[in-house]
């Protein structure tokens, strides 16, 4: 018997989330009649949806760990994150990513979001399965680098894929020895 288990995911994954909708539906249809009810067993009412509403939380919560986990096994995960320096020497941009030369991710940064990376924050670029074996990454980085003037640069990396999750990352790094930024790509 042959199963797609990936298909098989989003069948499951569709039909809890209906479920979650109607459940939704029944917790706010349940809110109105209990508005109306003028009892002392309004509070104990109110209690049980809040009650009702965080197990829907919870369980909204472990079905998207699970349709990470079932579309993306550890045995084939491949994420990329990126990180920031301070940016003296190059105000980001765009990136492009490239795995075995093809285009897998292309980000636009707004301004709020290269002030987060600034503050120390990482970018989970992108997620992807990928077969075991050498691969080769790319990332194409678009800015403007010192003196105002249109910058782009790219880093590359080959890494080999293992039964187990890889993660790496690309860095944009300032270096005041060069006044440049350095931009590496590494394992983690």
């Amino acid at each position: 018997m042959n199963l797609n288990f990936p298909q098989l995911a989003k069948i499951t994954l569709f039909d809890s989330l209906s479920l979650l909708l109607v459940m939704l539906l029944f917790v706010f249809s349940l809110q109105l009649n209990a508005q109306q009810i003028e009892t002392p067993e309004q509070s104990v009412i109110a209690q049980q949806l809040q009650q009702l509403k965080k197990e829907v939380i919870a369980l909204n919560r472990d079905l998207f760990v699970l349709e990470e986990d079932l579309l993306f096994p550890s045995s084939t995960q491949v994420v990329v994150y990126l990180s920031m320096d301070v940016g003296t020497y190059f105000n980001l941009d765009a990136v492009e990513l490239r795995i075995d030369d093809k285009v897998v991710s292309y980000h636009l940064y707004t301004e709020k979001q290269i002030q987060a990376l600034f503050k120390g924050g990482v970018q989970k670029l992108h997620i992807d399965n990928l077969a075991q074996g050498e691969h080769q990454l790319s990332a194409f980085f678009i800015g403007k680098g010192p003196q105002d003037r249109e910058y782009k640069r790219a880093t590359s990396l080959t890494f080999s894929k293992t039964t187990e999750a890889k993660s790496l990352e690309i860095s944009i790094i300032d270096s005041s020895v060069k006044q440049q930024p350095i931009f590496e790509a590494v394992e983690l």
